[in-house]
């Protein structure tokens, strides 16, 4: 008799597929909800306060979303697999604080060895959190937890009270953070590429394409013959690295960094990914809601200062929305269990 798993992956595989392709029919409709979401707030701010739509103040927009960008991006890869990551604010803080340290001790560093230097180290912290999840069995909110307080820890003390000062860094590196191509800022162009790299690769790639399948049953991709751990263990890498690409970002853009670079960061890193459509509960999502979203609270927060209301409402603004996103991902999801039960009645 054989003992091999392959019989019974079948059906649910079939099953799998099934709801994945429903929920991601809904998600260009998911994003377009925030792009009019994100006009109307636009509009209505600037009826206010035409100023809102001038150039500089669109540059600056775009300029304070691409941070919160990067990290939503890499954060998805994360959420997609039914996983957590909430150490990127201390992974962002440790990184910014290494590149402003690096420079500071040899300003002659090219700026592309600095990006490569805080990537890889943010790689370095996202491998650790992926050798945790997938070695321990222990919920990838536990471990990045406490990932968060040790990587915060390190930071803490290599810093030891110092701060890097933007007259510590040279011109060519805080240029990053000011420079444009064409009227946009060079961070905001680094974010947009980021997202259509990671968006090709979980979109065109089998190994990002099985990220969808394990958030939407482990259980069922792995009878599947995928390789569930090493597919965890990869989305907690990138995610990693695109915060340590953030902290350099973050360096560029602020100058002046210290320990407490980013704290805090990580609450709207997910918030910005589950209001652009990505399934707390996994399976479904992509990187262009999460972008999206992120470019949506932070034009809240610029809009609610324009506008001159209490920036308590900015926190109520964005947990509503988050409450209404995951409402509406349980719907979905419901409609999608429903479809499925139609067919295979129909089919019986």
């Amino acid at each position: 008799m054989s003992g091999r798993p392959t019989a019974p992956a079948g059906p649910p595989a079939r099953a799998d597929e099934s709801r994945t392709r429903f929920a991601h029919r809904l998600w260009p409709a998911r994003e377009s909800g925030i792009v009019v979401a994100l006009g109307l707030l636009v509009l209505v701010t600037a009826v206010d306060n035409p100023a809102f739509l001038s150039p500089q103040s669109l540059r600056d927009l775009v300029l304070g979303a691409a941070v919160l960008v990067v990290l939503a991006v890499g954060q998805t890869a994360v959420i997609i697999s039914r996983n957590i990551d909430l150490s990127v604010g201390a992974v962002l803080g440790l990184a910014a604080f290494a590149t402003g340290k690096l420079l500071s001790s040899a300003p002659g560093t090219p700026t592309a060895v600095v990006v490569l230097v805080g990537t890889g180290l943010g790689a370095v912290c996202g491998a650790v959190n992926g050798a945790l999840v997938a070695a321990a069995r222990v919920p990838a909110l536990v471990i990045t937890l406490g990932t968060l307080y040790a990587f915060r820890g390190v930071d803490h003390s290599w810093a030891r009270g110092q701060q890097v000062n933007a007259s510590d860094l040279p011109r060519s590196f805080l240029a990053l953070g000011t420079r444009t191509v064409l009227g946009v800022p060079v961070l905001a162009v680094i974010a947009l590429v980021v997202t259509l790299v990671v968006g090709f690769y979980l979109r065109s790639y089998r190994s990002g394409r099985e990220l969808y399948a394990i958030g939407s049953e482990p259980d069922a991709a792995r009878l599947s013959g995928i390789a569930v751990g090493r597919r965890v263990f990869t989305s907690f890498v990138l995610c990693g690295a695109l915060a340590g690409l953030a902290g350099v970002l973050y360096a560029a853009r602020f100058g002046t960094v210290d320990a407490t670079a980013g704290t805090g960061i990580e609450l709207q890193v997910v918030a910005a990914a589950v209001v652009g459509g990505v399934a707390i509960f996994g399976g479904s999502g992509s990187v262009h809601g999460a972008a999206l979203g992120a470019l949506l609270l932070t034009t809240i927060g610029s809009s609610l200062a324009v506008l001159r209301i209490n920036p308590f409402w900015q926190q109520a603004a964005v947990g509503g929305l988050i409450l209404a996103a995951i409402g509406l991902d349980r719907l979905l999801a419901v409609r999608a269990a429903n479809r499925l039960r139609g067919r295979s009645s129909h089919g019986a």
